[in-house]
């Protein structure tokens, strides 16, 4: 953004012969820098989105992976300048965190059938990848699908898209999509590739997300997907809501007391969950 002064009044002094305007453009643009990183302007900006409603994480891969307007923007947005934080950025994504939010408020962000949402992946897995080389990858993610896709179809679930080492997919209740979880953890921790071991961790909410295409979209999604980033190495965490909809004597259920995970709401319970 600092750098647009600049441009408009160097055209200014190619149409115009004057001079000056390069020098009014270097100084607007030294300004516009210092406005870009004023550290108590961002801080406050950053304490701002905390306070609002909505995903104050927007702008991360986790809460911009839909085609939703917000999301689109967001990334956008996130990917001009993704190294360093600044001032503009942080604004341009507060703006789009409250109109997610409104629109989840009023109902567009949600859709009409519930779903249970279940988001795995590896943990640790990228900077075991930088070292392993691309075959061990290659080979690693290929025994994981296999570990994790007869499962799914267990359970009558349907996979919706992987992310890099991680998978999201739908199910009509919370009770398969679970059972499909800790069978595909206790599978994925038999995998052994060049000497590793991979630990699958998931994470499972019960939602209404928007169903856009053969993808789904909104604040469930979000909620689905921060609740596994918060898991271990094998472990399966669910929501309160995807735990209301379990038989009670069918799994092992201990809530985690000091969970806590930006972008989801504050009071959402979660539960560390195992089979029998």
């Amino acid at each position: 953004m600092s750098s647009s002064p600049y441009v408009l009044l160097v055209l200014e002094r190619q149409a115009e012969g004057d001079e000056r305007a390069e020098k009014r453009a270097w100084r607007l643009a030294e300004a516009a820098s210092r406005t870009d990183r004023r550290p108590r302007l961002l801080r406050a900006l950053k304490l701002a989105r905390e306070l609002l409603p909505g995903d104050s994480e927007l702008g991360d891969p986790l809460s911009t992976a839909g085609n939703e307007p917000s999301h689109l923007l967001a990334r956008r947005v996130s990917e001009a300048a993704p190294d360093r934080e600044s001032v503009p950025r942080e604004f341009g994504l507060g703006v789009l965190q409250l109109w997610q939010a409104l629109s989840e408020a009023q109902g567009r962000g949600r859709g009409a059938e519930p779903v249970a949402i279940l988001f795995t992946d590896l943990v640790d897995f990228s900077s075991w990848a930088l070292e392993a080389g691309d075959e061990a990858v290659i080979e690693l993610l290929r025994r994981v699908g296999l570990a994790i896709g007869p499962w799914i179809t267990k359970q009558q679930g349907q996979s919706v898209k992987r992310l890099g080492d991680g998978l999201m997919a739908v199910f009509l209740d919370a009770q398969p999509a679970l059972e499909a979880a800790i069978d595909a953890t206790g599978k994925v921790a038999e995998i052994e590739v060049a000497g590793h071991r991979p630990a699958l961790r998931a994470g499972l909410h019960m939602g209404r997300p928007r169903k856009l295409g053969g993808d789904y979209y909104g604040v469930d999604v979000n909620i689905a997907a921060r609740v596994a980033a918060a898991a271990a190495g094998g472990e399966v965490l669910i929501s309160e809501a995807a735990r209301a909809q379990l038989d009670p004597g069918a799994f092992q259920v201990r809530r985690q007391r000091h969970f806590k995970a930006k972008g989801t709401p504050k009071d959402l319970r979660v539960y560390s969950a195992r089979g029998l």
